[in-house]
């Protein structure tokens, strides 16, 4: 009897321990980001950081966007069309394609694509920096770590991320009406006149917010993870892992509150 009440005790003890240091790292990850946020709003300025990092995040990510959006809108324009007919519907298929990819698979495809290419490698940078002491360096330097690297960083995933997703959405409706229109045989006048007549600003709007949280984030997560790689062999490529991982399944989770609250 003694035994298993003992046991039960220390499983609670273990389940006390594991969600107060739940809890400690939330708090740290919370900091993280406001600390983040604060600095890029805080002189010295850095103008070159800032164009950089939007070229790093951005116009390096341009390709890649205009692929994946073009493929995207190119699928559905093929699916729309073969399930609209059925309905007798194919007229509407601009309207489909335009707001499936505003409202929801632009910010989050785009998002995830980001994550994948630009995302990675910063965590892999900032992870082989910690590795390498090179961020203690700067705090020696009296330079402000967060400051330096990771305010930059959010700053450009803040400009960064509606620009390429608005991108994303244009490649995909023309995609769409390649598809749809040239090769399945869609009424052409319809298509752009049903996305003029039906897509509202709120539809751009919900997917340019989507955009800028989704673009903090990334830059959140795989700055933090990082940041705080372990210094060991395998620190590094586990800090990009947890990066890539946790910010896709974020980008999942917010999209739907997100989606609930501005439906």
């Amino acid at each position: 009897m003694k035994n298993g009440l003992m046991s039960i005790v220390g499983m609670i003890e273990r389940l006390g321990a594991l969600v107060l240091d739940g809890i400690v790292r939330l708090g740290a990850f919370v900091l993280f980001l406001l600390n983040a946020v604060f600095y890029v709003f805080l002189p010295p300025f850095k103008p070159r950081l800032w164009i950089r990092q939007i070229r790093i995040i951005g116009a390096d990510s341009l390709f890649l966007i205009i692929l994946i959006g073009g493929f995207t809108g190119m699928v559905l324009g093929l699916q729309g069309y073969n399930t609209l007919r059925r309905f007798g519907s194919d007229g509407a298929l601009g309207t489909v394609v335009a707001l499936v990819l505003v409202r929801e698979l632009g910010p989050v495809l785009a998002a995830i694509m980001i994550t994948a290419r630009a995302g990675s490698a910063m965590a892999a940078e900032l992870g082989s920096m910690q590795s390498t002491e090179q961020i203690d360096a700067l705090t020696v330097m009296a330079i402000n770590p967060v400051q330096y690297l990771v305010s930059p960083r959010m700053l450009a995933g803040v400009i960064s991320f509606p620009l390429l997703t608005s991108i994303f959405d244009v490649v995909g409706i023309f995609g769409g009406y390649m598809v749809g229109v040239g090769l399945m045989g869609a009424p052409s006048g319809a298509y752009f006149n049903g996305i003029a007549a039906n897509m509202s600003g709120h539809d751009i709007m919900t997917g340019l917010y989507k955009a800028l949280l989704f673009g903090v984030i990334v830059m959140w997560v795989c700055c933090y993870k990082g940041y705080h790689a372990e210094r060991m062999a395998t620190g590094v490529s586990r800090a990009t892992t947890e990066a890539v991982v946790l910010s896709s399944v974020l980008i999942l989770a917010f999209d739907y509150f997100l989606t609930s609250i501005l439906l």
